[in-house]
Parts: C-alpha cells; structure tokens; sequence
C-alpha cells in the first residue's frame, strides 16, 4: 500500500502540526493553541517566521517587546484559560532565548503549560562558533537552551527533521497533564529548521485533545472517608487544582453538605466568592486571622489541589503536631508530601468518590458556624483596615478596597509580587468565581501586566470569564516589566493598570528591618543616589502614556474612585498611578522560617535570632 507524504521543511511541519491541534471547551471545538508571541532572530526568523506568516488566519502571531514578558503573558492566559488552551512563546537564540527562562521557572512552579520554542545553534558546527553562542570547552553539546532543564516539564532539541513526529504529541501530553502540568521547551538548530522530509500524511490529520481526569484509588478514597470521619474539627484547603479541575462547585458543595469551613491558597483563591457560606478566608503567612485560627486547631486537614507551600503552611507552623493531612492531588508528588494519606487523583472525580463514602456523617453541629463567626470577625477587621482616615498618604488596604469596589463583577485581580499579593489575598473580595490571579508561586516580580495582556486575550471566546483585566503593582514591579503596556495599546487590548507608588521596595523592606537589619538599599531613599533626601520618583503617568495608555495620576482615594469609573469606559489599556504608604500593612498573624544570622553585633539581630528559634521550634518537622 501506498504511504502518502508531504515534503515540508522541519519548521514549515512544526507549524502545520501546531495548528492541526484542538480541544473542546464547554461542548465547542476549539484551537488548543492560541497563538504565538514571537520575537524574531537570526536563530528563528528565516525558517519559523516563514511558516508562521502562512498561518495567520489560523495560528495569530503577536509580536512582543520582550522575550520574558511575552512568556509571561502565555502563562497569563493559560491561567485564565485555566489550562485549558495554550499559547506560544518563541525566540532567536542565545540571550533572546535565556530571557524566557525567568518564564519558565514561573510556569513551572505553577504548573502551567506554555509552549517555549527557541532557535538553536547549528547541528553541523560547521560555522561554529556562531553569533551569540556560548562555548563549554569539554562539552561542545551544551548551548544556553540547556539552561531550560532545570525549569520545564518536557525538554527536547530537535536535531533531525524527523524527531517532531514523536516528540511533539508528548510535548503536549505534558503540558495537558494534570499530573505534570508545566512548560515544554523545544530547541531549534538552525540547521535543521531548513531540512525538508516527506512526513506521513496522517501526521497532519486533526486531533482533538481531552485533559484526562485520573480517577483516585479506591483503597485510598475509603481510607481517607474514614480519617475523615473521626474529626471533630475537620478543614479544607482549596488549592489552585480545584480551580483547574473545574471542581469548585463540587467542593463547595461537599463542603456545605458536611460542614466543613474551606480556606484558600492564594492560588486557590477565587474558587469560592468571598460571602459564600462555606468560605472561610485564605490561610497562610499572607491569609486571614479565620483561616489561621481554624488551621491551628484542625485536627484532620483535606488538603484539595495544592502542593502545600511554605505561605499556606507558615512554613509547617500553621499546624497542630498532631493534626492529620488528607491530600487530593493529581500529582502524587504533591499528594504525599508531610505523611499525609495520599488520594491521587483529579480534584473533581477524587472529591465526587469521597462524598460517596462519607454518607450522611457531618461534622459537629457547632463546627461551620464557629468558623463563620470568626471569618466575620476577619471580614470587620478588613473594614478597620481598608476604610478611609485623614492621612495624607494611603494605605495599600485602602486603594485595594476602592479598586475592589469599583471592578466589575468578572474583571479579574492580577497581582504578583511586592507588597500587593498580600494586600489583595487578605483584602480583595472576590465577586464572581476565577476572577483571581494572583502569582505566587514564583512571586515574579515583572508578571503582572504581561499577565494583564494575556489575560485579555483570554477573555475571548468559549470558557472566557469576561470582564476586564485590573493589574496592581508596586513601583518597583513597574519599573521592572512595563513594555506590555505598548503591547496591549498596539493591539488594543483593555486592561487598567493600577500603580501604588511607595518609593522603592517597600515589603522587602518590611522584612529586613523586622528581621533586625536597618532599611538598606530597598526604598529608594535608603539606596546610594544622589539626593536621598529627595530621591528622584517617576511620573508613572507621564510614562504610560508615553507608551500610548490612557492614563492619570490620582492624588487622594476618592480621585482614585473617580479613575477607576473612568477607567472602565476607556478602550486599550489605562494607568492610574497613586502615592501609597510603604509603613503601613494589613497584619498577619502567620509565621515564616526565614535565615536569620545565628552571629550578630545588632541587638535587634539578635532578638530576630531567637524569634526564629521560637518559630523553628513550633515547625512540624516532616510531618
């Protein structure tokens, strides 16, 4: 029998694959990829671009203006896809490529797919060494994609035309892992990028990509219904895998019908809206006073979802020793960590089996409501701290809450690092389910608006939450990663953008001098400048515009109220800048092991020392 073939170039079959690809979302069939963020190169502009250009209508480029950013704005929409479609990263090679590696390591810890594609030197090494590659003398192999090892899921360099017919199925059947969920790196010689090769026709054929939901082992599920069973103060932790299962409603629900209080990771957080009956705020070094009094005297924890990070746990002293964990994860990495009894399994079908095992069997009557009470108390003290006084200067709290007020029910919070995800993960009340991002798992500071653009994107077409994307941010993180702000006006994607300007890296600041060590080199007017009684301060404003934003700079909470209005009628993107206080923090009452010098000649050092003494003390060690 005849075998049928079509002779492309590596990179020209690459990008027909790439576009052969589909999922089904909410019953629709629809591309699994996105499109592409490109930066073009000498290593990736003449055989990937050239494939890409033909492809249009189907697969859309979009030019970034920074390799690391554009990464980042494919995580961004990954997430609001909630994993499930994928977007493209590629780049030249060399510095171009090591600039997604920041990227990578995001995804990566987050678990979430995107798709790197960077070029590569030549396989041949005919002309080596090339423009912009690097030289290991005992290992002429290596090239700075190596690099990509340590921060992906899937890594492969693709030195025969040949070699994409396996690997790129299994590229991605692990980014649509809920097991392995990550990014996937492909390498791309140059060389190789050119050859042609008859590739067998059916490689072509469409496929329609399912993300599986691995059912828990029986054995595991009857043993975790009867740990649960004997609690008296039984918890739940929703983590960012209930959120990308799809099982909010069904925790929710199994919650209500065994009166159970659930808490929040921050990546779990928007799950639940903020009133919902059974919520009972996030937990962790940046969580709420309810969630961590009602962790402190669990005595089982289901844990759904999450790896158990050190912010959600107080670095395992959030815990009593005694407590038992119950862990609900795809990962059986994740799912055994700290002795807990393993359920390895998808949130949605692991917790469906649990319900029923568990029967009619509820917690104490009393349980549920002591743990509404006390989120009451939490929700009050959020008030305290978020409504306006007479300072001059604002607090985070305070701008958190007139933006949370005026964003619309599905416009989703962005937030990354500095002092906002802890302003936001106590103090935004969330409004509407997955309208919620706060990246915390990296803490990536530049995340924010390239996550905006690429959320923006997201909010296009079947599964979208809608609404618009609000990114908050420091100044620090501005200054950082700001280009897609010029991204989203050239392609006229709506985001608002609001940025607290506090004069430097305040919550870093914070930590440094709790931990003893006087504000060195964080706010700009403890650095060496010219002037540090008058540091020189950005028009953030004057800047954004610059960049074709819409934008102003607010002087006082209600001018931030009035911002905000406008904000929301205008088309692209907006940034609203606003002084904001760097002393003044909502507070936690959660422990975090940091290193500490064990020798000091600070007094203030010292008794940092021996609180974390104190804290290392009270850690669950291993268990």
């Amino acid at each position: 029998m005849e075998r049928s073939t079509i002779r492309l170039t590596m990179a020209q079959a690459l990008v027909r694959w790439l576009t052969a690809q589909w999922t089904e979302i909410d019953g629709q069939k629809v591309p699994l990829f996105g499109g592409v963020f490109a930066i073009f190169g000498h290593g990736n502009v003449t055989c990937l671009s050239e494939a890409l250009e033909s492809v249009q209508g189907q697969l859309p480029t979009w030019r970034g203006q920074n390799e690391q950013s554009m990464a980042l704005a494919a995580i961004g929409y990954a997430k609001a896809k909630r994993r499930r479609q994928i977007m493209i990263a590629t780049s030249s090679i060399g510095p171009g490529a090591l600039n997604m590696v920041t990227a990578a390591g995001t995804a990566h810890a987050n678990r979430l797919p995107v798709l790197l594609i960077a070029g590569d030197t030549f396989t041949n090494r005919l002309p080596d060494p090339v423009l912009q590659q690097v030289e290991h003398f005992n290992n002429p192999a290596v090239t700075a994609n190596d690099a990509f090892k340590a921060v992906t899921r899937y890594w492969d360099r693709i030195t025969h035309p040949a070699q994409i017919i396996p690997s790129l199925p299994q590229a991605v059947g692990a980014m649509l892992d809920p097991a392995d969920c990550g990014p996937a790196f492909l390498a791309l010689p140059q060389d190789t990028q050119e050859i042609a090769f008859d590739y067998p026709a059916e490689f072509f054929e469409e496929r329609v990509w399912s993300i599986p939901r691995p059912r828990p082992d029986r054995k595991a599920v009857a043993d975790a219904a009867a740990l649960l069973k004997t609690a008296k103060k039984p918890l739940i932790i929703a983590g960012g895998g209930v959120r990308y299962s799809g099982a909010e409603g069904t925790v929710a629900r199994f919650a209500a019908d065994h009166g159970i209080p659930v808490v929040e990771t921050i990546a779990g957080k928007g799950g639940l809206t903020h009133h919902h009956p059974v919520h009972a705020g996030p937990i962790g070094i940046i969580g709420s006073t309810s969630a961590n009094a009602l962790a402190a005297e669990a005595d089982v924890i289901l844990a759904i979802g999450t790896r158990l990070q050190d912010f959600t746990t107080g670095s395992w002293t959030a815990f009593a020793r005694d407590a038992r964990f119950i862990s609900i994860n795809a990962a059986r990495f994740d799912a055994l960590k700290h002795r807990s009894l393993a359920v390895v399994g998808d949130a949605l079908e692991a917790v469906e089996e649990l319900q029923s095992h568990l029967g009619a069997w509820k917690a104490p009557a009393g349980h549920l409501p002591r743990a509404k009470a006390l989120f009451d108390e939490w929700d009050k003290l959020l008030d305290e701290h978020q409504t306006p006084t007479n300072a001059p200067i604002p607090t985070y709290a305070q701008v958190v809450n007139v933006v949370n007020r005026a964003a619309g029910e599905k416009d989703t919070l962005i937030a990354a690092a500095g002092g906002i995800p802890g302003e936001v993960a106590k103090g935004w009340r969330v409004k509407a389910p997955n309208s919620f991002d706060c990246e915390f798992g990296f803490s990536c500071m530049g995340y924010e608006i390239a996550a905006g653009w690429g959320c923006a994107m997201a909010q296009e077409g079947p599964g979208a939450v809608g609404g618009t994307p609000i990114v908050m941010l420091g100044d620090g993180t501005y200054m950082m990663m700001n280009s897609d702000i010029y991204s989203a006006a050239l392609t006229g994607h709506r985001m608002i953008v609001v940025v607290c300007d506090n004069g430097g890296f305040a919550v870093i600041n914070r930590l440094q001098q709790f931990k003893g060590v006087p504000g060195f080199n964080n706010l700009l007017a403890d650095c060496r400048i010219k002037d540090p009684a008058n540091p020189l301060h950005v028009d953030f404003a004057a800047h954004a515009r610059a960049m074709g934003a819409h934008a102003r700079h607010v002087e006082s909470l209600a001018d931030l109220e009035e911002a905000m209005k406008w904000a929301q009628g205008n088309d692209g993107p907006t940034v609203i800048s606003i002084v904001s206080d760097a002393y003044a923090w909502v507070p936690g009452d959660a422990d975090w092991d940091v290193g500490v010098p064990e020798v000091s000649d600070r007094d203030r050092v010292q008794a940092a020392r021996r609180h974390q003494d104190e804290i290392r003390a009270r850690q669950r060690v291993g268990v």
